[in-house]
């Protein structure tokens, strides 16, 4: 599996998880609160901002009848498409001021983009990778755009097939993209824990040989945390200033508290998480000494026989292991031992006896 470089993180298992928190329509189209955002994020602990490259006429068109209107079972039920997308697209013109603003917080900004101009658009910004988003996952074509900038791709997986994903995948590899993260994700807004499925994550990792992560819409962050104990390196999370602000993204949103408990849980899972290890940790090492050995419990002469009365498995640790007590018995002392005394196998005579 290869590690992905974004900005100056690793992204892959062992590494620390990388925080990335999606701005998508939550500044409402105001560049002061855009960047209000970005210092929220990297107050809260974040590595990077998301935001999106498209506007109403790269998306859809602007036509009235049923097709274009959003059915239910969303938020965003009742809705014209060309609509709603006027009202939630970040504008273009402040997208390269808000890269260099979230760079002086020392964040990586990058984008999704949903169109070949957003492409090129947003590699003359310079951003240091590009996600797919779910909705965007079988458009194939533009994953071949964003594949052929040489760039880390980040594939989001809601609502897709496993034969989706590996159409996905493939395209991305055959192009160039060696460089890929997938995104566990369930596109509903917002997202239910029973709907999750996280188990899926080790799956991906291991079907997809790639780093794998979770886009969440859940209000939850307990979500997050137990996807980065399924082995989750990337976390996405939308962040609002506040959710009673209203906008389409918002009920979904984690406000920057929230956003910043939700990186201090995912950091101190990232990091109980470790590696495979058996035997004793270095904060182990002092605890050893209360396991359980072989004690004398009784005076024992030596040649008199050791038995259940004078010998017992008691702590702490300092004689002969448990196990070896069957062997123990029905052996003679081979000196003097006072009670206390730990057995080690130098006062434990030759042969077993039968006692009289």
């Amino acid at each position: 599996m290869e590690n992905v470089k974004i900005g100056k993180s690793i992204i892959g298992p062992g590494r620390p998880v990388y925080v990335v928190a999606e701005l998508s329509a939550n500044h409402h189209q105001k560049y002061d609160e855009a960047v209000e955002l970005v210092r929220a994020a990297k107050q809260a602990g974040a590595d990077a901002v998301k935001i999106q490259t498209y506007t109403p006429d790269t998306l859809t068109i602007d036509c009235d009848n049923e097709y274009f209107r959003i059915g239910k079972g969303t938020v965003w039920e009742g809705r014209r498409l060309y609509e709603l997308y006027g009202e939630t697209y970040t504008p273009w013109d402040w997208q390269p001021k808000l890269k260099k603003a979230a760079e002086e917080f020392g964040l990586d900004l990058f984008s999704t983009p949903f169109d070949a101009t957003s492409v090129d658009f947003l590699e003359k910004m310079g951003v240091p990778a590009y996600k797919i988003a779910s909705f965007e996952l079988v458009d194939l074509p533009l994953i071949r755009k964003v594949v052929s900038t040489g760039k880390p791709v980040i594939l989001s997986t809601g609502m897709a097939s496993f034969e989706e994903i590996e159409d996905a995948v493939r395209i991305a590899r055959h192009g160039g993209a060696g460089k890929l993260v997938l995104l566990k994700c369930t596109s509903g807004y917002p997202a239910v824990p029973d709907e999750m499925n996280l188990e899926t994550i080790r799956d991906m990792r291991e079907k997809f040989d790639a780093p794998v992560g979770l886009s969440d819409h859940t209000l939850d962050i307990a979500v997050p945390v137990c996807a980065v104990g399924m082995g989750a390196c990337m976390i996405e999370k939308h962040l609002t200033l506040s959710r009673a602000a209203g906008g389409p993204d918002s009920g979904f949103s984690l406000v920057p508290a929230e956003f910043a408990e939700m990186v201090r849980a995912v950091r101190v899972a990232g990091r109980a998480v470790g590696a495979v290890k058996y035997g004793p940790g270095e904060r182990e090492e002092a605890s050893r000494i209360f396991r359980r050995s072989i004690f004398v419990v009784r005076d024992v002469k030596a040649g008199e026989v050791l038995n259940e009365q004078n010998v017992r498995v008691i702590r702490p640790g300092h004689g002969l292991a448990p196990k070896h007590l069957p062997d123990v018995l029905g052996r003679t002392a081979a000196a003097d031992i006072k009670r206390g005394t730990p057995l080690s196998w130098d006062l434990i005579g030759p042969g077993k006896q039968t006692e009289k």
